[in-house]
């Protein structure tokens, strides 16, 4: 049975006439919803914070204006809590730390952060080789995408790029949290317990993931030391540090800046002695002069340790457990107050 040319041009005008309203349907819930608080930017509010991606959850908690202090850095840094924060230096801090963030995200986040908040009264930049490592240190983007449109100041380009089935998915989250159906899923801080249960640790399994094996092997210093020549130094130029001096260059001189190079486990670290071990040297040497530049202070926690060197303090060679996210709080503290390095030796002051 064959259709009609008229038949044909009714159903045709049909199918578009549903798929525009279904369209124009998922649109309007979406807009409506606003999961990512885009229609809210100047009116200090926020929405629960239901996506999974922090490079989508992140700018509606900075444009809410709740927040006068801030964590920013990669997965070293998200165990930092707020709330112990708050009483170690005072204020109300959010933390923006973003899994394997690069060093060009965290300075995108930080320049939104200094537009919404322009005199923040504590920055934590949390410091880690991706700084550092000059093959890595200039990559912009992972594989999970980051959203320009959402850091920019022009919010008619939003709506556009959120018409799109994952943000239909978040619209339909929050609606079902305020329906009573689904809990938030992250603190609206931006703090999350992403590491296992305390009471799940398993020493051997950690040390497989630390070691990559079962046991702990010894680390073997290169000796004599790699000493960089005068030219290698030089030629090391660190271009993501350009990203950090353009940023605290702005931040006001009132503002607390603290440059915190975290303590992954020594199994994470250069190999005392070796070649990356001295550039790794040279750049922290670097951070410090940006630092003290800007009337920062940098605090290093990224060498052997006490705490550091102690397996059963991490899950893997990244990430501490969660009582070390408290003892970092306190040094941090410690630091900032009197300028020095740890009594402990947990860190140094540069």
């Amino acid at each position: 049975m064959h259709l009609t040319s008229q038949t044909a041009r009714s159903f045709l005008q049909t199918f578009l006439l549903v798929a525009t309203a279904g369209m124009s349907l998922c649109a309007a819930f979406i807009w409506v919803l606003d999961p990512y608080g885009v229609s809210q930017r100047e009116k200090g509010a926020q929405h629960p914070i239901m996506d999974i991606n922090q490079r989508y959850m992140y700018p509606q908690v900075v444009r809410s204006g709740q927040y006068d202090s801030v964590v920013i850095g990669t997965s070293t840094s998200r165990l930092l809590d707020p709330v112990a924060l708050n009483a170690a230096f005072g204020g109300k801090f959010a933390n923006l730390a973003m899994n394997a963030a690069t060093a060009w995200e965290q300075s995108e986040l930080l320049k939104l952060v200094q537009r919404h908040t322009p005199a923040p009264r504590t920055v934590i930049l949390g410091i880690d080789d991706i700084w550092c490592l000059e093959e890595k240190s200039l990559i912009k983007k992972t594989f999970r995408g980051f959203p320009e449109w959402m850091y920019d100041e022009n919010r008619w380009n939003d709506y556009a790029q959120m018409l799109n089935l994952t943000t239909l998915e978040i619209a339909g989250r929050l609606l079902g949290f305020h329906a009573g159906l689904m809990p938030e899923r992250i603190r609206r801080d931006g703090y999350e317990v992403f590491t296992p249960p305390e009471h799940t640790y398993d020493l051997a399994r950690a040390q497989f993931y630390i070691w990559g094996t079962g046991a702990t092997r010894q680390i073997v210093p290169v000796i004599p030391s790699v000493v960089l020549t005068a030219a290698e130094t030089q030629a090391l130029t660190f271009p993501a540090l350009t990203w950090l001096d353009e940023r605290l260059f702005v931040l006001p001189g009132e503002t607390r800046k603290l440059l915190v190079y975290m303590p992954v486990h020594v199994a994470a670290q250069p190999v005392p002695g070796s070649q990356r071990d001295a550039e790794i040297t040279l750049c922290k040497a670097r951070i410090a002069d940006i630092a003290h530049k800007h009337k920062a202070r940098m605090v290093d926690f990224s060498f052997a340790s006490g705490v550091t060197s102690k397996d059963e303090n991490y899950w893997d060679p990244l990430h501490y457990r969660l009582p070390i996210a408290d003892v970092i709080v306190q040094g941090l503290k410690k630091a900032s107050e009197t300028g020095q390095s740890g009594a402990d030796g947990f860190y140094r002051v540069k």
